[in-house]
């Protein structure tokens, strides 16, 4: 039995899954995935199959946080639907067997794009790759969230007060010190919540490129990874998602396309993908749209001053890179009241 990984009991796991996963048959080697900041992932491996473990952090956790059961469940019940995920194999929420709650999926075989740029990729599959990703976060929209079992996935009412007011909290509780921008994009969003439309579907909450796998020598989307903020909420959130990270600077760290010639790499400008979006859903348009990419921001740097907390707390799931987060959560905030001011219409 091989342990390349950290903080898992391994032969706990394998103890686990052998009383409690049909098939199963050790013996089990893992290896921890680099990308992942919220919940540690690993890659399991027996000598017939291939799975992939979510669980929780250890140690203390900010209260509704790294909710791997809400994961499950989501992904459990879009088993079948038009948003392709993962098959849900068993859920784990007895903390004492690896000291947290976990589940384990089967492991897709497929590509992750980092960046939207797709280094290397044809101008024909990177134009495929985001009208795919385009197709997938309308599916997303669609499902019917009470043929599916998800109607009670999310509270009623305004999507934005509840979220605005939820990342508030958890940014205080994890505030290390004062970042006037960030106070003022919290008053500011508050203050211009819009009014609802009627539309209560299922969001994802971290919709981007390198959270969707797709086929290895084509432009499919074999799965939507990643659930941990998907609720019932209000779809233009998901959208403004991808516009968000594309306004970030491109590389390994931004993984955006800020100053990048999009026509030249056959990437859609923000407007094209939106008008995609919109047409796929029967949609005329999108008032007040900056709105949308300013809570994204917010909401963002909320969840980066979080895994800087962890770090400093000593959980992180990679504590390096999560140090380095911290710098970014001014950034955030300003390029939220940019978008508050400058896309508004």
């Amino acid at each position: 039995m091989t342990q390349d990984t950290n903080e898992l009991d391994l032969a706990a796991v394998d103890t686990y899954l052998g009383a409690h996963l049909p098939g199963y048959r050790g013996p089990l080697e893992a290896t921890k995935f680099a990308v992942g900041q919220s919940n540690p992932t690993y890659e399991l491996r027996t000598p017939e199959r291939r799975y992939v473990l979510r669980r929780k952090p250890p140690g203390a956790l900010l209260k509704s946080a790294h909710a791997v059961d809400r994961e499950y469940r989501v992904q459990s019940a879009l088993a079948g639907s038009n948003v392709p995920v993962p098959r849900m194999l068993l859920l784990c929420e007895d903390d004492s067997v690896i000291g947290s709650a976990f589940y384990v999926m089967e492991r897709l075989e497929g590509r992750i794009f980092l960046e939207p740029t797709m280094k290397g990729e044809s101008n024909e599959t990177r134009r495929a790759v985001l009208h795919e990703m385009n197709r997938v976060l309308a599916e997303l929209h669609m499902v019917d969230i009470d043929a599916v079992g998800l109607s009670d996935y999310g509270p009623t009412g305004n999507y934005y007060e509840r979220q605005i007011s939820r990342w508030t909290k958890q940014y205080r509780a994890s505030e290390t010190g004062t970042i006037a921008d960030m106070d003022r994009l919290i008053g500011a969003l508050t203050a211009s919540v819009p009014e609802e439309d009627g539309q209560r579907t299922l969001v994802h909450g971290d919709y981007r490129i390198d959270n969707l796998m797709f086929e290895t020598d084509g432009a499919r989307c074999e799965g939507v990874l990643d659930w941990e903020l998907s609720t019932i909420g209000h779809p233009y959130a998901d959208l403004a998602a991808v516009i968000m990270q594309w306004q970030m600077p491109p590389g390994k760290e931004g993984r955006g396309l800020a100053g990048i010639d999009r026509a030249a790499l056959g990437l859609p400008s923000d407007a094209e993908f939106i008008a995609e979006y919109c047409a796929r859903r029967g949609l005329p348009g999108i008032d007040n749209f900056g709105f949308y990419l300013a809570f994204n921001f917010f909401r963002m740097a909320a969840i980066l001053q979080g895994v800087y907390k962890r770090a400093l707390d000593g959980n992180a799931s990679d504590p390096t890179r999560a140090q380095a987060f911290g710098a970014y959560v001014p950034v955030f905030a300003q390029h939220g009241l940019v978008a508050l001011e400058t896309r508004g219409d």
